[in-house]
């Protein structure tokens, strides 16, 4: 079979995280972002450099890279002078003399179990009987008086060698270390991990950015802070896959165009300021599209996008076409612009984020390649044929034995030695291929059930856009009238776009986990309210009372969500 003949397969792993840091103190008041740098995104790069046969699209958003870099920073800053690190958990990991008030010490010690039961906790016996003990302190807090300084020093070294890479813990002799000795952790081994997590988030961009320019990956950005693109343009986007969806009570958000141009502008700016090229490709914040979304990523130089199956099958219906007519896995050109649009499989998307974890890799892999096999022959081994197979790059793998170690590994040498398959990027995909089918009309929507109902349509969401519409309008009137400096302006923008993003919305609701709602919309109401008192006026009264309870149990925590329901 010619190489042409191939069917061509497309990994995308996205990579994202919202800003967790309080813009006027710098404090950070979440630790996931570099939590998933020394873990996840470390461990999907040496992958790819173990197998250079391998290809992917690796999508960052700008609000992750700039936390990365802000990281790697203040770690450099503290052996240098001794400063402050602004991460209270990544800061208690290296204190000399650990908090002692009751408050805080609870605070450490929930924030020590928050890491996958089975997967981090169990697997090592001083972590369980230390994450026991915890559990046992939070039921009894009156007895936190008795957790000695040793003991909570054990917990955070333990929490922090369960939350390393696979690939680290393999190969680091000073992680090796540790684990080894398990118990009894000073100030010098304390001092020896942070070097450890300092040299894994000062090197991770660079080492993405060396598979790029070697043609091995291909790179990709996500407009600034991660807005949902549609809806601020025009919040009745909505109904094109949902009539009945209730909106908020607004006409519009204000100068929505203005600002999803402003995200896509300042994403591109810090893509090239790390990376040092300019991205071909978008995946738009949650493969969110519409048709004027699609305009304004051609307009900004965009050669290719992509979003959610049921985005494409909304659209086929609309335009009355036949969907078994033909192979579906085809680049797309909707409404006559020419951008390429490709769309998620989300059978095997959804087969890597939700079953395969539980199964063995050899037989997980073999599963997949079995599908694509039989997707190749459906499409009649069409040269023009490419399955997208696109995912977070960062929360499937806790769930996974090893962080994915064996999967991931059988996964890129099993699609790189298939004679039926071909492992591409979809800049080498559109180099050899220029058909594209076409679609008369792209019908609104993500990759999460083809509509915007994850952001949209339920009482605390909507809740939410009329909270941040408010402030747009408060942002608005305070220019008008005000004179505020250059670099206050350029502030103020970046503040409100953190309010734009599309995290806050994304966990509102009683359906998810009562501890990330209540994360969520404490980090909602704070960064609008910084907002606020950036332009100078008094925060509203409401922003001091919680508005989204959550309860739910949903499947992986919740920050997953199945391309289908």
């Amino acid at each position: 079979m010619s190489a042409k003949s191939r069917l061509n397969v497309v990994l995308l792993w996205h990579m994202h995280q919202p800003l967790y840091r309080d813009m006027r103190s710098s404090k950070y008041l979440l630790p996931w972002t570099y939590l998933h740098v020394i873990k996840d995104y470390v461990d999907m790069v040496a992958h790819l450099e173990a197998i250079p046969e391998a290809r992917a699209v690796v999508n960052f958003t700008p609000t992750l890279l700039e936390q990365i870099d802000d990281y790697a920073q203040q770690i450099v800053h503290y052996f240098q002078t001794g400063a402050e690190l602004h991460d209270p958990l990544l800061d208690a990991l290296i204190q000399p003399v650990l908090p002692n008030s009751r408050q805080a010490r609870i605070a450490l010690l929930r924030q020590c179990l928050r890491a996958n039961e089975e997967r981090l906790i169990n697997r090592y016996p001083h972590y369980k009987h230390l994450a026991e003990m915890a559990r046992w302190l939070l039921q009894h807090p009156e007895s936190i008086v008795y957790a000695t300084d040793q003991y909570l020093i054990d917990l955070l070294v333990w929490f922090h060698l369960a939350w390393l890479g696979e690939t680290v813990r393999r190969t680091d002799p000073r992680v090796q270390a540790l684990l080894t000795k398990a118990a009894g952790f000073d100030l010098h081994d304390r001092n020896q991990l942070l070097r450890v997590v300092g040299e894994l988030i000062r090197q991770v961009i660079e080492r993405y950015r060396r598979l790029a320019v070697l043609g091995q990956i291909e790179l990709a950005v996500t407009p600034y802070a991660h807005p949902i693109m549609p809806l601020l343009l025009d919040l009745k986007s909505t109904h094109e896959a949902l009539p009945e969806a209730e909106l908020p009570p607004l006409e519009k958000y204000p100068d929505g165009e203005e600002r999803v141009n402003w995200h896509i502008q300042k994403g591109i700016a810090v893509f090239k300021h790390y990376f040092g090229m300019q991205p071909a490709g978008c995946w738009p914040s949650e493969g969110s599209l519409s048709q004027a979304t699609l305009r304004l990523l051609q307009q900004h130089g965009f050669k290719w996008t992509a979003s959610g199956e049921t985005v494409l099958h909304n659209s086929i219906r609309k335009d009355n076409q036949a969907e078994t007519a033909a192979c579906l896995h085809r680049a797309y050109q909707c409404a006559q612009i020419p951008i390429a649009c490709f769309f998620r499989d989300d059978k095997l998307s959804d087969q890597i984020g939700f079953t395969y974890s539980t199964w063995h890799a050899d037989d997980a892999v073999a599963n997949l390649l079995h599908h694509l096999e039989n997707i190749a022959s459906a499409c009649d081994y069409n040269e023009n044929s490419v399955v997208s197979i696109i995912m977070d790059g960062e929360n499937a793998w806790e769930f996974y034995p090893e962080n994915g170690y064996y999967f991931l590994q059988a996964l890129y040498k099993g699609l790189a030695n298939h004679s039926a398959l071909r492992l591409s990027t979809y800049s080498d995909y559109l180099a050899q291929h220029s058909q594209r089918r076409s679609l008369q009309q792209l019908v609104a929507g993500s990759w999460v059930y083809g509509t915007f109902s994850t952001w949209i349509g339920s009482k605390d969401k909507n809740r939410g856009w009329v909270m941040l519409a408010d402030a747009k309008k408060a942002y608005d009137q305070q220019l008008a009238s005000k004179t505020f400096s250059e670099e206050m302006v350029e502030r103020l923008k970046t503040q409100l776009a953190i309010c734009e993003g599309s995290d806050w919305f994304w966990w509102f609701g009683d359906y998810n986990p009562s501890e990330s709602v209540s994360d969520f919309d404490y980090l909602y109401r704070m960064q609008l309210s910084s907002l606020y008192i950036l332009l100078g006026i008094e925060p509203p009264s409401y922003l001091s009372q919680a508005f989204s309870q959550g309860g739910g149990h949903p499947s992986m925590g919740g920050v997953m969500r199945r391309g289908q329901e």
